[in-house]
């Protein structure tokens, strides 16, 4: 299967975010504030359509869906990874990078859209 490797990730991507989600639900929910909290839930909300979209790409098999995943993979990671460390505590420059994680994703979505309407021409 050509996107075995999105498939995993995209799996333990979408276990973490559960995980992540129930611990700001229930653990996190009394050490932190109102802003901590919704950094908190940003973060698990986009982490996990990410997520599900690594999944569904690496399910279709499809050799154009690699990059448009792994854009995601390390979108997501810079994205929610930065919200989540904030949420616990680090300094709130790390929002400055957080960015840099949205643009990913959008160019994951970006490279998606492209991949496969080039498809059709490409007959592949």
């Amino acid at each position: 299967m050509a996107g075995k490797k999105l498939v995993v990730t995209g799996a333990v991507m979408g276990g973490l975010a559960v995980a992540l989600g129930a611990y700001g639900a229930h653990g996190l929910r009394a050490h932190v504030g109102p802003q901590e909290l919704a950094w908190w839930q940003t973060g698990v909300q986009y982490h996990m359509w990410h997520a599900l979209a690594v999944l569904a790409l690496g399910l279709s098999g499809q050799a154009w869906g690699r990059l448009p995943g792994w854009l995601f993979v390390l979108g997501a990671a810079i994205f929610s990874g930065t919200l989540y460390a904030m949420a616990l505590g680090a300094p709130r420059w790390l929002g400055a990078i957080t960015p840099v994680g949205g643009v990913l994703m959008i160019a994951g979505w970006a490279a998606l859209a492209w991949k496969a309407g080039r498809v059709g021409k490409l007959g592949a």
